[in-house]
């Protein structure tokens, strides 16, 4: 099937190069921000938040005043990213030297009495750095005071497990560390999205925080062999493992994750399920009793392949395969993992080249952080995969509206993806004809601008965050496959979204951000040509002289329509069918202003048509038209009514 997103990079190096401190660009940026209390780093994996906190934790150890380092991950593995490191034969003032005793990323409950006791033992004594899971500082500051942690860093890797919401438990202590003590606090993401639509901060909290930003296509972009990304989708009927071998290709470094056991992909026996794929694969010629790395041989041609099971729950064999694959050197060393719920976030392998996925990933965070396994730079790959194996929607079947639902989500998070993935263009106001056009920057007719600082601070730091917002929203999600006009996404779901989010923004405000959205969106799905000396701009099939381009025109525009052109044209006719089917029965509810909008489109379809849209079309887009009539005229049919 064809990759819905095919993004390709300029190989610069810019993004690995380091600086006569050891630092890479990334580092750099979010050194230059060192002297902030509060500091938010959000930036793509792999490119180097760990040793980016190292350099800020031993600045703040030598020159603020600091007398500790806490820093807290969310699993176990993640802590053998902030082992000992030297940094000083790079050209930096000290090096990064835990002491073991404190590092409490051990096997064990990180609830257990003798993980908070060497805790509360650390914050006692004059050890200056401690590493511990999210789960074991929940449980030691219980045992604290929020004073206890006065002069002390704390940082928070994968810093979006924590929510505004009350009842997140680590959301709660931060914000508590925030209001009654002098923390400094350093939060680090690669992936600022969560999956239930909850903000990682409230508004309030957030706007606390200095922002480093470093985006994704400026890691990619800047990267030495990888060249470009594809993502992409294959659907499957019956058992996804018969479907495996249509997608798995073992000559690539590959991470395979099989469903969540309570999703509908799974067969409710994931052990079953480990030994079906390596069936497929091969015969399984030996378990290393050291490592417990599984050899297969593969059936095609006799290779044989090594193979590293973590959906196994058996707690030493893991622990030995983990250890395993912390020590990985060579490409050779490992050719498939198969996961459930690890190798994902913080987890560094280098050579994968295809990252594979079973089933809708509950959320955004989830999609974004596997995609983010195979990014890594590395000199064995060019090219790097994701795909995703869903379940076939089938009218006959009970699940199909499930089956839709996920396939819509799953469409949903590539949407987002392509727009962190795309290179960042500038806009602003095109206010005289004359003007000469800036190098990386698009004027616009009618556009708002950056009206002021709030605005500016949006689309600087909070963009693509505003798009995962906009494109969780159910509303959008059935409005983004062609049922809704473009200028009702644009013009009252969208906004609708941006109110949600930012509450406190002005008319004018909303409208400018509003405005940025639609316009980056729309942009960063087309393609830029050059013809003679003109520049040319193909936006939804419209190919557009850039000089005139305007803000009415991407109003038009829906901007994740060709992901669902690209579905459409991949799947049966059947199944187009029961995908429409289930949106047809999931409408977005008519408002006046979607009607209001709509009625030049319904007239400009009469003109043409020479008839009004009938509701039975298989078009979806008339169907909607002929809702929106039927709304507007029973609206006036009761408005003649009660006027008499």
């Amino acid at each position: 099937m064809e990759n819905i997103i095919q993004v390709t990079y300029g190989q610069t190096g810019s993004s690995t190069v380091s600086d006569t401190m050891g630092m890479r660009e990334m580092q750099q940026k979010a050194f230059q921000a060192r002297n902030n209390q509060l500091l938010l780093i959000k930036a793509p994996p792999a490119s180097g938040k760990s040793r980016a906190l190292m350099f800020i934790a031993l600045d703040k150890l030598v020159n603020q005043g600091i007398k500790k380092v806490i820093v807290a991950v969310p699993e176990r593995s993640i802590g053998s990213s902030f082992a000992r490191t030297d940094l000083m034969s790079h050209g930096f003032f000290a090096d990064w030297e835990p002491n073991e005793l404190y590092n409490l990323c051990t096997p064990g409950l990180d609830g257990s009495k003798t993980k908070v006791d060497a805790f509360v033992n650390f914050m006692r004594s004059d050890e200056k750095i401690l590493i511990c899971t999210h789960a074991t500082l929940r449980f030691a500051y219980e045992a604290l005071e929020d004073s206890d942690f006065n002069d002390c860093l704390l940082a928070i890797d994968e810093f979006h497990h924590v929510s505004a919401d009350g009842s997140n438990i680590l959301g709660s202590v931060l914000r508590s560390l925030i209001n009654n003590s002098s923390v400094h606090l350093v939060a680090m993401t690669g992936s600022y999205f969560r999956g239930d639509s909850i903000p990682v901060l409230a508004p309030e909290d957030e706007a606390k925080f200095a922002k480093v930003t470093y985006n994704y296509y400026q890691q990619l972009n800047g990267y030495k062999y990888l060249k470009s990304l594809g993502i992409g989708y294959h659907f499957y009927q019956g058992k996804y493992h018969s479907a495996i071998n249509e997608v798995l290709d073992t000559d690539k470094k590959t991470i395979l994750h099989i469903p969540n056991v309570n999703s509908g992909e799974s067969t409710k026996d994931k052990y079953d399920e480990v030994d079906r794929i390596l069936d497929r694969i091969g015969e399984i010629e030996s378990v290393d009793p050291e490592t417990g790395i599984i050899h297969v041989r593969r059936r095609a041609d006799g290779k044989v392949l090594k193979v590293a099971d973590l959906v196994n729950d058996d707690a030493k064999q893991r622990e030995k395969i983990v250890n395993y694959l912390r020590d990985i050197r060579t490409e050779d060393d490992m050719d498939l993992i198969i996961a459930l719920g690890m190798a994902k976030e913080g987890f560094d392998w280098p050579y994968c080249e295809h990252a594979l996925t079973v089933g809708y990933r509950g959320s955004l965070t989830e999609i974004v952080q596997i995609i983010g396994r195979a990014t890594r730079d590395s000199a064995n790959k060019t090219h790097a995969q994701f795909t995703n194996l869903l379940a076939k929607p089938d009218a006959q079947d009970d699940n199909v509206v499930v089956a839709v639902n996920n396939m819509l989500k799953a469409i949903t998070a590539s949407l987002l993806m392509e727009q962190v993935l795309a290179p960042n263009f500038n806009f602003k106001p095109k206010r005289d004809e004359n003007e000469i056009d800036e190098p990386g920057t698009i004027k616009i007719k009618g556009f708002k601008g950056l009206v002021s600082k709030r605005v500016k601070d949006i689309v600087e730091e909070d963009i693509n965050d505003l798009k995962a917002a906009i494109l969780q929203d159910k509303d959008v999600t059935k409005a983004l496959s062609s049922t809704i006009d473009a200028e009702v996404i644009n013009k009252v779901l969208i906004p609708k979204v941006i109110k949600m989010r930012y509450p406190d923004l002005e008319e004018e405000e909303l409208e400018a951000v509003r405005q940025y959205v639609v316009t980056d969106s729309a942009v960063k799905t087309g393609t830029i040509s050059e013809v003679g000396d003109q520049k040319f701009i193909t936006l939804a099939n419209q190919f557009i002289n850039i000089e005139d381009i305007s803000i009415n025109l991407i109003d038009t525009i829906n901007p994740f329509q060709r992901a669902f052109e690209v579905i459409s044209k991949s799947v049966t006719v059947p199944m187009l069918k029961a995908i429409q089917d289930v949106l047809l029965a999931s409408k977005i509810k008519i408002t006046e202003e979607e009607a209001l909008l709509t009625w030049p489109s319904i007239l400009a379809f009469v003109k043409e048509q020479g008839r009004e849209p009938d509701v039975h079309s298989a078009d979806l887009k008339e169907q909607r038209y002929a809702e929106v009539l039927l709304y507007i005229r029973d609206k006036k049919r009761k408005s003649v009514t009660q006027n008499g």
